[in-house]
């Protein structure tokens, strides 16, 4: 039979570490799953998802980077007697067309939206934290970020405020069933503004450079990344240009009860870190 324990996917990766420490200082039952963790879990391994499912009430679901297998294991959910499901997925997943984010993030949420248990999906902007936890951080400390995004602005979302959303929906089953939340910051910056406030806040001299999309796939392809993954990547920021992400919402507001934080607000406080110093 189920019991209170929610199972974490993704939990020693952005959003599903600090989501599993909101829910244990809730004193929520957790069990933390990921390739590395006491519980092991991975998207390409079928076989482990059985035991990790195993009395549990509910899920947060950090879906593969490939469509499929989230159809699957909602099935497994099922028949393990799972209650709910709490998908991050992307901003706006059904306005990117046939891209390669698209077709992934829509085969997911069709997964979950399918089922027969209650669910919520999350639909978060660009985190705040790719620029101190991802691939922008390496290139702000050496002091040039370079991406193909120009003169449309992004509603970047601190993914504090993500993690305090998903919290609270797994916390208070009933209230968000069925819903769709939009999760944006509170105002849209472009790319080389963010940069400006990240210089300043630092106190290091930080420039942005727009390059073609092309032009950063090769870039990611020499720091490691596959041709697939790179283009992955490179492809986001031709959707963001069309302008159809680019809007604010008020769901973070009317999941938490206040207004999302700002990206100065995480600016500063990495910055106080040391975060971007040379």
């Amino acid at each position: 039979m189920s019991n209170d324990t929610t199972l974490v996917l993704g939990a020693t990766g952005k959003s599903g570490r600090r989501v599993a420490a909101r829910l244990r200082l809730r004193g929520t039952p957790v069990r933390a799953a990921s390739r590395s963790s006491r519980t092991p879990f991975d998207w390409s391994d079928p076989a482990g998802w059985d035991p990790a499912l195993q009395g549990v009430a509910a899920v947060y679901v950090v879906p593969p980077a490939v469509p499929g297998p989230v159809h699957e294991f909602v099935r497994r959910a099922e028949a393990a007697g799972v209650r709910r499901l709490v998908l991050l997925s992307g901003r706006g997943a059904d306005t990117w067309g046939d891209t390669t984010f698209g077709l992934d993030m829509r085969s997911a949420e069709d997964a979950v939206r399918g089922s027969a248990l209650e669910w919520t999906v999350l639909r978060a902007s660009n985190f705040a934290q790719n620029f101190d936890e991802d691939l922008f951080r390496a290139p702000l400390r050496a002091g040039e970020l370079a991406l193909p995004a120009g003169a449309v602005p992004e509603p970047f979302i601190d993914l504090e405020d993500v993690a305090d959303v998903a919290d609270a929906v797994l916390a208070e089953p009933g209230r968000h069933e069925g819903q769709v939340y939009e999760l944006t910051g509170p105002r849209a910056l472009t790319f080389a503004e963010a940069v400006d406030l990240i210089s300043r806040a630092s106190g290091q001299p930080i420039t942005y450079k727009q390059i073609s999309p092309a032009e950063y796939t090769e870039v990611l392809v020499d720091q490691g990344l596959s041709e697939d993954d790179a283009h992955h990547v490179a492809e986001m920021f031709v959707v963001m240009e069309r302008g159809v992400i680019a809007g604010t919402t008020d769901d973070v507001a009317a999941v938490l009860g206040r207004p999302p934080r700002t990206f100065e607000e995480y600016v500063v406080r990495v910055a106080a870190a040391g975060t971007w110093q040379r």
